[in-house]
């Protein structure tokens, strides 16, 4: 009879179980979707540009399918290049596909965990997302229109006096809404401080939050090494006190206001109320949940994310009206029977409006400013689709700039065609009704969504109705008409600027623009003093 030493036995039986899992795994990363090949240890990072990786992730998708994988490093990356592929995965199995990856120097170092934008799916996340839920769902949003509806009629009196500053104008409006629905002030000047920092920090947060673009996003092990060698450090973590600085700023002038009785109802006062802060009494803790600091950051998420996100669609706007005058043409058509030249359109005429509802979602169409669907989701279990092996811990991008453009959804997609969303057109896909592909998919869907179509509605609706887009022109006469893909390269992209001219479609246009921006101005700055 042989005898085996027990340990030895033990280390054999372990070794072989290893091999075993060794072999599982190694068939089921073959089983991963197709995509480029990736290197040792480096994966695909070599190949993912800094500058517009969508672009190359539309290349893939059309090269090896709708759904592609490659590696950034460790991390294994499911590109999903179709909206139904990003339906059936993110929407259908929300349940596991609703977290984050890890962000090494957009989460953790710039933001110290504190942005639930970058939070993965938990208890964290889920108070932040409540704090915006109560803030902007559908029936709160319509709380905010008669703000938008002023705001809106003051940014047509800076279109009439200053048209060549028509991109400051838009983004000014875009801040005073999200300003005065968060903090209870509005916003007179883009100039200001408090815009100025934060249109910094988005533009910061935006430009390092790009897939392959930091070697510490692939090799998290950099970290190990001591700070004063920790290169990438240095910049975001200057950022990040800045951002400190523009939250607490913002949230001690509500807490200020509150405790004087000035300050209007507005989600950081409201947010404060709900955690337990008494105005005046510092020492108040009851059911608090969230410190200052967390309630600064969460709150500031409109604020953040509405700005680029609505100036950047309009100036989208902006740019198919120059390239395609028959869509200009037809919403005017559709304004001068329903409105008339008498008075501006608002938000009572929504459902008189269809084409202008859908100008506003082929600009969302046309030209998504989230171009990749918004931040990265992570799968938190192993998962098959059609036979593709997603494992555990994947990065997932829904590719919106390639989705946009798919052919099979979006007949024609370079051209700018609204009536591709009425049910009688031919090119009507049933699939997108409601249209809220551009605002992300499952529990991480946009929560501002409703608060931005507003926005754009009467921006678009209002603009059309009192003006005519028109080319610039060169120094001989000749139309200058701007690129069509020249957009900029941050996470959220919009044109680069541009000029055009928008001139007044009729003198009493001009005097109802006049009167109503007067007056609307002057409420605002009655209701915000």
């Amino acid at each position: 009879m042989l005898n085996y030493d027990p340990l030895l036995v033990a280390l054999a039986a372990t070794a072989l179980l290893l091999m075993s899992t060794v072999r599982y795994m190694l068939s089921d990363y073959r089983r991963m979707p197709p995509g480029p090949r990736p290197l040792p240890f480096i994966g695909n990072t070599h190949q993912v540009p800094a500058i517009k990786p969508w672009w190359t992730f539309e290349k893939w998708n059309k090269q090896y399918g709708p759904v592609v994988s490659l590696w950034l490093g460790r991390t294994p990356v499911i590109v999903l290049g179709t909206a139904q592929a990003a339906w059936d995965l993110l929407d259908k199995r929300s349940d596991i596909y609703s977290s984050r990856p890890r962000f090494v120097v957009a989460g953790e170092i710039l933001s110290n965990n504190m942005r639930g934008l970058m939070l993965p799916y938990g208890d964290a996340w889920r108070r932040w997302r409540k704090v915006l839920h109560s803030g902007f769902h559908s029936r709160m949003a319509e709380t905010y229109t008669p703000v938008q509806s002023l705001e809106g009629k003051v940014a047509m009196l800076d279109m009439l006096t200053n048209p060549n500053q028509w991109e400051r104008n838009f983004r000014r409006y875009a801040a005073s809404v999200v300003t005065s629905v968060t903090y209870g002030r509005r916003v007179n000047s883009i100039d200001e401080w408090i815009v100025k920092e934060n249109i910094a920090a988005m533009d910061y947060l935006m430009s390092v939050n790009i897939p392959g673009k930091y070697l510490v996003e692939s090799w998290p092990w950099l970290l190990n090494l001591p700070r004063s060698l920790q290169w990438f450090r240095r910049e975001p973590e200057a950022y990040k006190q800045r951002d400190i600085t523009l939250y607490k700023t913002l949230l001690d002038d509500v807490k200020t206001r509150m405790a004087d009785g000035t300050a209007p109802d507005c989600l950081t006062a409201q947010t404060l109320l709900n955690e337990g802060f008494v105005p005046g009494d510092e020492s108040a803790k009851i059911g608090r949940t969230l410190s200052e600091l967390d309630i600064a950051y969460a709150v500031s998420s409109p604020f953040g994310a509405g700005i680029d996100t609505t100036a950047g669609t309009l100036s989208s706007f902006v740019l198919a009206m120059l390239h395609f005058p028959e869509v200009q043409a037809k919403a005017q058509e559709e304004l001068d029977s329903v409105i008339g030249p008498s008075r501006m359109p608002d938000y009572e005429d929504k459902d008189s409006l269809p084409y202008i509802h859908a100008v506003v979602n082929e600009t969302l169409r046309w030209k998504p400013v989230a171009v990749l669907g918004g931040t990265a989701h992570a799968v938190t279990a192993d998962d098959e689709y059609k036979g593709m092996f997603i494992p555990k811990g994947s990065s997932v991008f829904a590719n919106l700039a390639g989705m946009m453009r798919d052919p099979e959804l979006f007949p024609s997609p370079d051209e700018f065609i609204p009536e591709r969303f009425f049910p009688s057109s031919r090119l009507f896909n049933p699939r997108l009704a409601p249209f809220d592909l551009p605002f992300g998919f499952g529990r991480r869907v946009c929560p501002g969504a409703h608060l931005a179509r507003n926005s754009l509605f009467i921006s678009i609706a209002r603009v059309l109705w009192a003006f005519n887009i028109r080319p610039a022109l060169d120094k001989k006469g000749r139309e200058i008409l701007p690129d069509t893909m020249n957009y900029t390269n941050g996470f959220n992209s919009f044109p680069v600027s541009f000029q055009c001219k928008f001139e007044p479609r009729s003198a009493e246009v001009m005097q109802i623009i006049r009167r109503e921006g007067d007056a609307a101005l002057s409420e605002l700055n009655t209701r915000w003093s």
